[in-house]
């Protein structure tokens, strides 16, 4: 019992450890002086997305960067996405809409998605969007020209997360505590094990040419997470990424609500973990009942300092992510079961091997 709760203080303060690290060497995005003016080409794809694909395209025709394409792929919508899509392809000619003639076997949606995209673009630097993102009009600039000082194959950023009920509060912010606690993003960039990767789907920037060599999406076209492993593969390839956390000039909300957020999550949750279930229900046992433990098996200094340093983990990850602290610090313990709901989920899908998303099940 001793031992278990020594363990577990221990992983407390390297936790603490990780998330000052992420505090203190955390880069923003800035534009070079020597500005860049080779194309650039924004792939959104597109399903089911008419509340969000227009706030997306106003955003991208106000950039500051103008040699821009802008290609939609429409991965058979029933909604009004392709009349929105319309709209703004009158307003603006550097958007293009791409139609799907339907999935082809052994594909995921986005994954077919992006790599049509990917087929129809001509820019130099690929730029994926989910389209409930929302960019700032300088976000485009910065990214590139992040990429361009790094020589990076692939910038991936973590958008902040707008959240606007209590729903999404109990369920976003684990995402972010896990990250921020686990993995200095400075590794991602600095360091060549494959282990240091992250990555966020809903922003990558990638150098063409060197997408156009090793193909990511198309080697990952039966990956529900395949932003993570795409982020492996380049660094087992030798080639430089990194992973930021955005602050408000790249945002997006994600999900609204409590049950489309536990829906999501529960499908890339153990991606955090290496894809194990063992250490993601290793990991939400320590962090869950850490305390407990900690109370009966130590001395009360000892509680006291494990509890301190708890909570200012939480609290730097509040500030890195750019979230309210005091709702964080509210939320501490229906989060902490969330994520066991999160993981739960993901068991009996996998047990299932099926997952639903967007209509479509995920073999």
């Amino acid at each position: 019992m001793i031992a278990i709760a020594w363990f577990i203080f221990i992983f407390a303060v390297l936790q603490l450890l990780v998330a000052s690290i992420n505090l203190i060497r955390r880069p923003k995005l800035s534009a070079l002086s020597d500005s860049y003016e080779g194309l650039v080409s924004i792939l959104i794809p597109v399903r089911n997305e008419e509340n969000t694909v227009g706030i997306i395209l106003d955003d991208l025709i106000h950039q500051e960067c103008k040699n821009i394409e802008i290609l939609v792929f429409d991965d058979e919508s029933d909604d009004n996405s392709v009349d929105v899509i319309s709209k703004f392809m009158k307003v603006d000619p550097r958007i293009r809409l791409i139609p799907s003639s339907g999935l082809p076997d052994g594909w995921l949606g986005k994954m077919h998605a992006c790599q049509i995209l990917s087929q129809h673009a001509k820019g130099k630097y690929f730029l994926f969007l989910d389209a409930d993102v929302r960019i700032h009009h300088d976000a485009v600039v910065k990214a590139v020209s992040y990429a361009r000082q790094y020589r990076l194959g692939l910038l991936s950023v973590f958008p902040q997360q707008i959240m606007k009920s209590t729903g999404e509060w109990l369920t976003v912010p684990t995402m972010n505590y896990i990250l921020l606690s686990l993995l200095p993003l400075i590794l991602v960039r600095i360091s060549g094990f494959s282990s240091f990767s992250a990555a966020n789907g809903q922003f990558m920037l990638f150098d063409a040419t060197v997408y156009k060599t090793l193909k990511p999406h198309e080697k990952m076209k039966m990956n529900p997470v395949e932003d993570i492993a795409i982020s492996r593969m380049y660094k087992k390839n030798t080639i430089p990424v990194a992973c930021l956390v955005g602050d408000n000039t790249i945002q997006c909300r994600m999900y609204e609500g409590f049950k489309t957020a536990v829906h999501g999550f529960s499908k890339n949750v153990t991606a955090f973990f290496g894809r194990s279930f063992l250490l993601a229900i290793l990991f939400w046992i320590i962090t869950t009942f850490g305390p407990f433990i900690i109370f009966f098996g130590l001395p009360r200094p000892i509680f006291y300092l494990y509890c301190t340093v708890y909570l200012a983990t939480r609290i730097i990850v509040s500030i890195i992510s750019h979230q309210r602290i005091l709702l964080n610090i509210l939320y501490i313990v229906p989060q902490q079961l969330v994520l066991g709901l999160f993981i739960y989920r993901a068991l009996i899908n996998a047990g299932l091997k099926r997952y639903q998303w967007k209509g479509r099940y995920i073999q």
